[in-house]
């Protein structure tokens, strides 16, 4: 931190996912929600999710990060914003090797350049009470959860899986018949996910590639969500409609996904570094919810 009152940051993004930065190692500082809520609120600093680095927990980490929402809540694991918070301590450090605690575990980066980043995003989760989900589901590639709208296509059965976040995948013909915008909070916080869930329309396009659409949990919809990418590639080579390693087209762009023989999920793609600023702590701290 450059003084008691000034907080540096940087404005990325992966693939359009909004993402801020801030370094508050060696700080005992925390961000509360109503102050992540006013960050997102400024135009310099707009973020789908803000990734916050504090001093590791965990030996041969390099930081320990939480992670919010747009809306203020936390979320714990965002595979875009690991990319941006790899390639930022990779030039930080002159290291292409990293690792990041969060909320949902290790998480192992390697930074090849700003255009080629690869994050090991760890196991895929499929128990229902890992999920979770609230009753027992013995198969989560297919739980029962249905929801008709104003003339649109039916959306039912979704694939279900934690790869750090709760996630529920549609398997449809085509992802733009929807109006995710108006389905998204409804299927978000249905009852059936108690923790939230982030909720994608996945198309699947080829035995190795797919299309996504996601609304994420806490933020709405994302021109891409990492994990969602993550997320869907696993359900499609899980329920057989896919291989292990797919091209994952998101709104924003494309991201390579591997779940590998060993259940390890790699998910290699760019970031861009957009500007840099400084926010103003005592401001924040007076900012309305």
């Amino acid at each position: 931190m450059t003084s008691r009152d000034a907080i540096p940051f940087l404005k990325m993004n992966g693939l359009g996912n909004e993402i801020v930065i801030i370094d508050l190692r060696g700080s005992a500082r925390v961000l509360s929600a109503d102050e992540a809520r006013a960050i997102a609120a400024r135009p310099d600093s707009y973020f789908d999710q803000l990734m916050v680095l504090h001093d590791p927990r965990s030996q041969d980490t390099d930081a320990f990060v939480r992670i919010y929402n747009r809306d203020g809540s936390l979320a714990q694991a965002c595979g875009n914003g690991t990319r941006c918070i790899g390639w930022a301590v990779a030039q930080q450090t002159g290291r292409n090797q990293l690792r990041f605690e969060t909320a949902g575990g290790l998480l192992d980066v390697h930074v090849e350049s700003i255009d080629r980043i690869t994050v090991d995003m760890g196991e895929p989760r499929f128990r229902w009470d890992e999920i979770p989900l609230s009753e027992p589901f013995e198969d989560t590639r297919r739980i029962e959860l249905k929801l008709e709208f104003g003339g649109q296509p039916k959306l039912q059965w979704p694939s279900v899986v934690n790869v750090g976040n709760p996630h529920a995948v549609f398997w449809v013909e085509d992802v733009d018949a929807y109006d995710l915008a108006r389905l998204g909070p409804q299927l978000e916080a249905h009852p059936i996910f108690p923790e939230r869930a982030n909720i994608s329309l996945a198309q699947v396009t080829s035995p190795s590639a797919l299309k996504l659409r996601t609304w994420e949990r806490g933020a709405g919809l994302t021109r891409a969500c990492g994990s969602a990418a993550c997320a869907a590639a696993v359900l499609a080579a899980r329920t057989g409609r896919t291989g292990r390693i797919v091209t994952v087209t998101l709104p924003g762009g494309m991201l390579h996904i591997e779940w590998t023989e060993a259940n390890r999920i790699l998910m290699r793609g760019p970031v861009e570094l957009e500007h840099e600023g400084t926010l103003d702590w005592d401001a924040l701290s007076r900012s309305p919810a």
